[in-house]
């Protein structure tokens, strides 16, 4: 990607689905788009490092150890290393996931 792009053009979609695409893959982190058809969504779930969402498309709740968050385009939310978290889709969702593994 060393042009210009549309971040909701590289991901569509699925109906009853989530979709993922890995934009990144270093030994520092990643980033990973998501789509997620609205009532979609990841159980609850850890992850060893810290993870930041921008949302890109529809609104979704995200719980974070135990708070729940409404998050809508525009919008982003820090999830520290080890905190339980979930995410579910309101709307469909699109999101952009930077995982930072230092």
């Amino acid at each position: 990607m060393n042009t210009p792009q549309n971040i909701n053009q590289l991901i569509n979609f699925q109906y009853g689905s989530v979709v993922s695409k890995e934009i990144i893959n270093k030994p520092s982190g990643t980033i990973t788009l998501f789509a997620f058809d609205q009532g979609q969504g990841l159980s609850e779930h850890t992850a060893p490092y810290d993870a930041f969402i921008l949302a890109v498309e529809g609104s979704a709740e995200i719980t974070v150890s135990g708070i729940k968050n409404i998050v809508k385009l525009g919008e982003s939310l820090l999830m520290p290393a080890n905190s339980p978290h979930s995410l579910k889709a309101l709307k469909p969702f699109k999101m952009l996931l930077t995982m930072i593994k230092s």
